[in-house]
């Protein structure tokens, strides 16, 4: 998996026209996004098994898978895509622009990304396995891109902070409470008990 994080940075720097003076900055923050990438998958795939690991210690419902419902599998990507930004912000605070907004942003898209390309495939076929974690590789690279994307480009107004923040905070809230107090909704029903979170 590292391997292709640094074969995707080498490609991209080899067929990219470096030009612009912020070049050096570019590349390193492609590189932490690139290392996200790899992070986020590899972690995600970890917290689907760490609820049951631990016995199925309620803490661990906050971060952790606790049954099959698509809600539970959009956790996967937000936490640790969170954790990999907190990582990351104490490295390239100082070269890169729109932090909040940009992580804000990019982590938003991980779970909206599941969410639709998962309902848009089995509302005409049966669930895949080997494409759902296709859909969770593909949330995750365009998460992270998109989050390069918007830190490499031009400073945006102070306001756009706020608004990063608060899209995090609701996030954060969202996905700390939501499996101890899921609404019956069939993003929260776990298709193979009819249950809803934790309970």
């Amino acid at each position: 998996m590292f391997d292709f994080a640094f074969n995707c940075y080498n490609s991209l720097i080899t067929y990219t026209n470096w030009r612009d003076p912020t070049t050096e900055m570019k590349k390193e923050i492609l590189k932490w996004e690139l290392y996200g990438i790899v992070f986020i998958v590899i972690v995600g795939s970890a917290f689907h098994f760490i609820f049951d690991f631990f016995g199925g210690w309620p803490p661990l419902a906050i971060i952790g898978a606790v049954n099959e419902s698509v809600w539970e599998h959009l956790k996967l990507g937000f936490w640790p895509a969170l954790i990999f930004a907190l990582i990351q912000y104490r490295f390239i605070k100082r070269t890169s622009k729109n932090f909040i907004l940009a992580k804000a942003i990019g982590i938003l898209l991980i779970p909206v990304t599941i969410a639709v390309l998962f309902y848009g495939y089995t509302a005409f076929t049966d669930n895949i396995f080997a494409l759902d974690i296709t859909i969770f590789v593909l949330a995750a690279i365009i998460g992270q891109l998109t989050s390069y994307k918007i830190l490499t480009t031009a400073a945006l107004p102070s306001w756009t902070k706020n608004l990063g923040m608060v899209l995090m905070i609701i996030m954060i809230i969202a996905f700390a409470t939501l499996t101890y107090y899921p609404p019956e909704l069939p993003l929260f029903q776990d298709p193979l008990t009819g249950g809803y979170g934790i309970h």
